[in-house]
């Protein structure tokens, strides 16, 4: 009498579970694909982005759409996320119990430089930005959160680099992947581990023109934990500060992050 088999996957050998992780892991990497890109787009293009099958696009695509984290174009029959994705983003926000901490902190920077400033944590080699409180002077309309950027090229990313070891940084910074934004950026592991100790050496991070033209920045990190994984920035516009008026805001920086700390580690929150 034949055995009975309650997983079809197993039927020819395969580990019972196999198929289900296969298909999960590619609908993440491909919600991904559309985080990446800013554009629409088709089953064409995904086939070429991910060199997942045709055949297992369409049930990903299909899954996705009914589920709400995709939108799709019948006009043109290309795709972009949908509504599932900022509700899930903004959950994650909401039950972060740092985010109105370092909220309060980022309105008091503003409050005292007149500079936009960001809180962001640091994923990999990149770091995301959570919140934002624009210059009441900034004509910047688009919300930063949610937006990533290379450690390697920003004041935030540096100052949460410099919570590593030498043999960490080396570890997680392939000189491939550190492009460059600007001409400015840099994007040698050399330069990179200057200013780390340059970093360290200060009480906060700083860059010039490195991830934006035209734009400043400094950042330090909050030490609640450690390493540190989050930071505040204020970013400057060059023509409206001097070396000397980076350095007091840097100060101010160092000196926020660490009252910042004192609170998060008094309130229990690692």
């Amino acid at each position: 009498m034949p055995q009975k088999v309650d997983n079809p996957a197993a039927a020819d050998g395969a580990p019972a579970e196999s198929s289900g992780v296969k298909s999960a892991r590619r609908a993440v990497d491909l919600i991904e694909t559309f985080a990446a890109n800013d554009v629409w787009l088709s089953l064409s293009d995904l086939h070429a982005r991910t060199g997942f099958p045709r055949s297992s696009l369409h049930g990903l695509l299909r899954t996705l759409l009914e589920a709400g984290w995709l939108e799709a174009d019948t006009n043109t029959a290309r795709y972009r996320l949908g509504v599932r994705a900022l509700i899930c983003g903004t959950a994650y926000l909401d039950r972060d119990a740092v985010v109105p901490f370092a909220t309060e902190a980022l309105e008091r920077i503003r409050e005292k430089t007149g500079f936009t400033a960001h809180f962001a944590r640091r994923n990999g080699t990149e770091v995301v930005y959570l919140e934002t409180r624009e210059s009441q002077r900034s004509t910047h309309l688009v919300s930063r959160v949610g937006r990533t950027l290379p450690a390697h090229a920003t004041a935030l990313g540096k100052a949460l680099l410099a919570e590593l070891t030498h043999d960490e940084i080396e570890a997680l910074v392939l000189p491939a992947s550190m492009t460059a934004l600007t001409p400015n950026t840099i994007t040698t592991l050399e330069g990179l581990h200057a200013e780390c100790a340059a970093t360290r050496e200060r009480g906060y991070a700083a860059e010039v023109e490195e991830g934006t033209l035209g734009v400043r920045c400094v950042a330090a990190v909050i030490p609640y934990r450690i390493p540190g994984t989050d930071a505040i920035s204020c970013s400057m516009p060059i023509s409206q500060v001097t070396d000397a008026d980076a350095q007091r805001v840097g100060e101010l920086l160092a000196e926020t992050t660490a009252e910042l700390g004192q609170q998060l580690r008094r309130a229990g929150i690692r």
